[in-house]
């Protein structure tokens, strides 16, 4: 009752820290783990390999989606504002200036939205974006490689797996509370 009343309160810079670095952190935890089930995964008849393949498709696929679900929890301009502090932030983390970012960010966006037309679901574009990256379809069986799609039987899974590295914004806001 008492964490109720005393909600800690946090600005557009404190929200956007926690969020980047508890992305980052999900990207870093989980990345080896979801590259141990896709290669285990029944769906493919050559098993991918992805035990020396880096997390960075993986990284910018689970930013890019984090960031298009800011709009079901938050405002247009509360949007606006928090996606200037986000790509700040992200910019630094990766040692590249916002502009640079910004680019990165945009191709992903738009690679997500293309691999994804016509759904307009942001977890499935997560997992298509993946199955596409890491060129997946190369490990398919032969109906599934030929159409260059993912077995739909994979792509369920995948989305199961992707759940987890989307920020629970209803979560945060039952512990904490923006400044207004």
């Amino acid at each position: 009752m008492l964490s109720s009343i005393f909600k800690k309160k946090f600005t557009d810079d404190q929200l956007a820290n926690v969020f980047v670095n508890g992305v980052l952190e999900a990207v870093d935890k989980g990345f080896d783990e979801v590259a141990a089930m896709i290669e285990e995964d029944p769906a493919f008849v050559a098993p991918p390999n992805l035990r020396e393949a880096r997390d960075g498709h993986f990284t910018m696929i689970v930013i890019v989606a984090n960031v298009r679900y800011l709009q079901d929890s938050f405002s247009p301009e509360q949007v606006k504002a928090l996606e200037n502090v986000i790509f700040t932030k992200f910019a630094n983390a990766f040692d590249m200036d916002e502009k640079q970012f910004l680019k990165y960010f945009k191709s992903y966006s738009s690679f997500m939205s293309r691999v994804n037309h016509p759904s307009k679901s942001v977890l499935y574009s997560m997992s298509k974006g993946v199955f596409y990256k890491y060129k997946l379809n190369d490990c398919q069986d032969d109906y599934f490689k030929r159409l260059d799609c993912p077995n739909p039987l994979f792509l369920k899974r995948m989305d199961e797996i992707m759940k987890h590295f989307i920020w629970n914004w209803e979560a945060f806001f039952k512990r904490y509370k923006m400044v207004v």
